[in-house]
């Protein structure tokens, strides 16, 4: 006999579908503002990076160049606003004003990457 399937409603408090939602909501957002790019990615793949980023991986916002945090590695261009949601959100010292540039190629993913 196998173990009952718990929901994700089961597992999932408020404040967690909130973070999701304010992770969607910012790519909606940055996107519609840069009047580029996709927000397919960030939306579908909010709650798996939400869960993953603030439950399993070990980084810390105040020393972003730690020597030994856990890298997330999103190849996904057009998925990169789900990368920096997770960043301001988190805590990490950029400015979400420039989150268009960010998204119309004026701040690549590869710069961001480099700062951490």
């Amino acid at each position: 006999m196998s173990a009952p399937v718990k929901k994700e409603s089961d597992t999932m408090t408020d404040l967690d579908q909130l973070c999701i939602n304010t992770i969607r909501t910012l790519t909606l957002d940055a996107v519609q503002k840069a009047e580029s790019g996709h927000p397919g990615l960030p939306l579908g793949a909010a709650p798996m990076a939400y869960v993953l980023w603030t439950k399993f991986l070990r980084h810390n916002p105040k020393n972003p160049k730690w020597e030994n945090r856990d890298r997330f590695l999103l190849s996904a261009g057009h998925g990169s606003m789900l990368l920096y949601s997770l960043l301001y959100l988190t805590g990490y010292d950029l400015p979400f004003e420039n989150s268009s540039d960010f998204a119309s190629g004026v701040r690549k993913p590869q710069a961001i990457l480099r700062m951490f």
